[in-house]
């Protein structure tokens, strides 16, 4: 069952450890200009000025991929073994489609205006492991699984809020 990329908001504290190992993946470095594929927003409301919340954002490797369709060269194109959205960058021709598409503004160009974003870490996905920004996460804001197991991670924490201390010891029964 294909595997995908989630982000649970509630748990993002800003850290950037996701966008650091990110760039040390993927050999990118700030002095020649290039930035992580993922990138930590802080949104604040100033009506409540102690409230803050922090979004790990990258590439989700979309379903339906509109960065993929509007490709016209046919560069972005869906890995089977990984699911991964990728590009190939010898038939990218900088046209922009793909930013002009993608409704989350992921795509972005480097200095030979070809396009580049997010692998997924496929390699690492090839051997079995899960995505590095995943790895490094230390309050497990980024996921990587199925979408039923993320389902059910989901459903539980929901429950877990709802009944509290009570549900501790009705989740080491059912183990």
């Amino acid at each position: 069952m294909r595997k995908i990329l989630m982000i649970d908001a509630s748990r993002c504290v800003g850290c950037g450890a996701c966008a650091v190992t990110c760039m040390d993946q993927n050999d990118l470095f700030p002095e020649r200009e290039e930035t992580s594929y993922r990138r930590i927003y802080q949104i604040e409301d100033p009506q409540q000025p102690e409230w803050v919340q922090y979004i790990s954002a990258g590439c989700l490797h979309c379903d339906e991929n509109p960065c993929l369709i509007a490709c016209p060269t046919g560069a972005i194109y869906r890995d089977e073994e990984t699911s991964a959205v990728l590009i190939d960058q010898d038939r990218c021709i900088g046209c922009h489609s793909c930013a002009l598409a993608c409704p989350f503004g992921v795509p972005r160009y480097n200095a030979s205006d070809k396009m580049f974003k997010c692998n997924m870490c496929a390699g690492r996905l090839k051997a079995g492991l899960e995505p590095a920004c995943v790895r490094v996460c230390p309050f497990g804001a980024l996921n990587f699984g199925t979408p039923n197991e993320r389902q059910s991670d989901k459903e539980l924490r929901y429950v877990k809020n709802f009944l509290g201390a009570k549900c501790q010891a009705w989740t080491q029964n059912q183990s």
